[in-house]
């Protein structure tokens, strides 16, 4: 697992913070296990890791304002919680594109199943 690895702030702006939070809505509990990784736009690596028990990501970077990537490994949390999958999984990763536009905290979400998603801006 690599280390955080902040975004460089875009001409002089400032950072903010970033979190997630992934719920397994097949089992209806946290999605403990998850391997999540965030980039920015262009595919530069910023943080990889592992949802803990509760399902969130402890240690995400701050960032500058721009755009970024979110992938998530659901097929393989899936798979290694029992649930048959197809081959290929309908959801082998869910990628939620997302800007920050502004400065304070960012809580991107994601509830998830074999077949579905929905995130939205949290708090």
């Amino acid at each position: 697992m690599a280390a955080p690895r902040p975004h460089p702030p875009d001409s002089g702006g400032s950072m903010t913070s970033l979190s997630t939070h992934v719920l397994d809505t097949t089992h209806g509990r946290p999605a403990s296990g998850i391997a999540v990784r965030l980039t920015t736009a262009d595919g530069a690596p910023l943080f990889e890791g592992i949802t803990n028990a509760d399902g969130r990501c402890a240690a995400l970077p701050t960032l500058a304002t721009g755009r970024y990537r979110l992938v998530f490994a659901v097929a393989a949390y899936f798979r290694a919680a029992g649930v048959a999958l197809p081959d290929p999984p309908f959801l082998d990763v869910v990628a939620i594109d997302f800007g920050i536009a502004d400065d304070g905290h960012y809580h991107v979400p994601l509830l998830v199943s074999p077949f579905g998603y929905s995130t939205y801006r949290g708090s």
